[in-house]
């Protein structure tokens, strides 16, 4: 006995809840099917963000951050704090108490929206009959029977994994991945990280702050390639004082481990043959969409070489009424970015005109200081030939940063040369991630750096510059 909706959702990251929950508003039935639980076995929607990325992730950088500030800095604001130690494991468990939060948060939507939820792997049984899709969901509990849906439109949002190094599989013991990383129990002498992107970073900095000798080997020559140059070597710089050691252009030769540690044997950008012994290797190096499982050969939905759902600007795959959004399809890996696919798949369905502007989705990185950025960046805009003009300015010149104690890193806006249009905004410093929100909505509306720079910015606040940052690109900042 089939149960039948209009719409069925397959993955509740963010992408696929935000889509079920747009379709169920426009009211249409709707179903989510997700296989994600927690560890006593109970349903665990919100994907990889929620449960071994996004959110843990910024729980354990808001905590380590936390205990580096009562050991170094507090006394910077008169606070005298003596005796600090390290519970790593109710730091553990307070990560795990914020993912739970969420997942809860998840259900409750979907019964305030009226979304059925389905707990398992959900798979195309077979090709459209009569317009009509059929979907079988294999639940995660033991004693549970499969179940078919059906349904006219489906929406694929099965995310991404991470991606493995040949030489070195994940354990998630010694050899981890952005979930073992999340996990380690003890905080580790040594810790060695492959790849300096996002996770890298993140988790480096995590163990960094909370007592571990860490190591970036990264393969590539330049450091953060896709953020402006700029802010790249100022991230490198602090990053490094911090104490993070990063290596750029080694080549991984071979990985060992062993029952207490792991060896990476490399050739650093000399072309010296290195080895580095760690009690824990973290292995980030990108992801990998999620289409295994999918029944995508029994319908003959069109993957392409990377394992990824081909679809067009609107979403739509080679499938009629078949969608695909977020990690598994074309572009950035980034939660928001999914879940804006996925309201406006929801409201394509509707027969509304949803849209995603590309150029305008922000990418921030949570280090500290965080660094953040929309638009094209500098090294782009020279490449096209587009004459631009930029300005620059500093936190260290801003009221509120120097009242925070923060006052790394900067706000650079690039406005084109002639009509003066916002082409790109690249902050790093104090809520970079807060901030690049008002560079996002400017750019939205076609604003000109003029435009900003004659908006009132309250005082003091981080917030001023950005203004000055516009300003300056008439050579008018006021405070620098």
């Amino acid at each position: 006995m089939s149960q039948s909706f209009d719409v069925i959702v397959i993955g509740a990251g963010p992408g696929g809840y935000i889509a079920a929950i747009r379709c169920a508003q426009l009211g249409l039935k709707v179903a989510c099917i997700d296989a994600w639980s927690n560890k006593e076995g109970a349903p665990a929607p919100g994907g990889t963000c929620t449960n071994v990325g996004c959110i843990p992730s910024k729980a354990l950088l808001q905590s380590s951050e936390h205990f580096e500030h009562a050991t170094h800095h507090l006394g910077e604001h008169g606070v005298e704090v003596k005796g600090v130690g390290l519970n790593l494991p109710a730091m553990l468990s307070r990560k795990n108490q914020v993912v739970a939060q969420n997942n809860q948060g998840i259900l409750y939507l979907f019964k305030k929206n009226k979304v059925s939820f389905f707990h398992g792997t959900g798979a195309f049984v077979g090709a459209a009959e009569a317009g009509i899709y059929r979907v079988q969901v294999t639940p995660k509990s033991a004693n549970g029977e499969p179940q078919t849906l059906t349904a006219k439109h489906v929406i694929v949002a099965t995310g991404s994994s991470a991606r493995e190094l040949d030489l070195a599989p994940f354990d998630e013991e010694r050899i981890l991945s952005n979930d073992g990383a999340l996990q380690i129990p003890q905080v580790p002498k040594k810790l060695t990280l492959i790849g300096s992107g996002v996770i890298g970073l993140e988790m480096g900095s995590v163990w960094r702050r909370l007592g571990a000798e860490v190591t970036v080997l990264e393969g590539l020559p330049e450091f953060l390639g896709a953020v402006d140059e700029q802010v790249a070597k100022e991230a490198f710089k602090i990053l490094t004082q911090q104490g993070l050691n990063i290596e750029l252009g080694v080549k991984v030769k071979a990985v060992s481990k062993t029952a207490k540690t792991v060896t990476v044997s490399y050739t650093n950008a000399k072309g010296q043959e290195q080895s580095l012994t760690s009690e824990r290797l973290i292995v980030s190096i990108g992801r990998i969409p999620n289409t295994q499982g999918l029944g995508a050969q029994a319908v003959g939905l069109a993957l392409d070489e990377r394992g990824a759902i081909v679809v067009d600007e609107h979403c739509r795959t080679s499938l009629a009424n078949v969608w695909a959004v977020g990690d598994v399809v074309r572009g950035p890996m980034l939660a928001h970015k999914a879940e804006e696919e996925g309201v406006a798949v929801a409201e394509r369905i509707a027969g509304q005109h949803g849209h995603v502007n590309f150029n305008t989705i922000p990418w921030v990185i949570y280090t500290s200081p965080e660094i953040a950025w929309v638009g094209q960046t500098e090294q782009q805009l020279k490449k096209a030939a587009i004459p631009y003009r930029v300005g620059v300015f500093p936190f260290l010149a801003n009221g509120r940063a120097r009242a925070l104690g923060d006052t790394r890193g900067f706000v650079k806006v690039l406005a084109h040369q002639d009509s003066d249009e916002v082409l790109g905004v690249h902050i790093i410093g104090p809520s970079a991630s807060e901030l690049v929100a008002q560079a996002v909505m400017a750019m939205e509306f076609k604003a000109s750096s003029e435009d900003i720079a004659r908006i009132c910015h309250a005082h003091p606040s981080l917030s001023e510059a950005f203004k000055e940052a516009a300003l300056a690109v008439d050579k008018r900042a006021l405070n620098f």
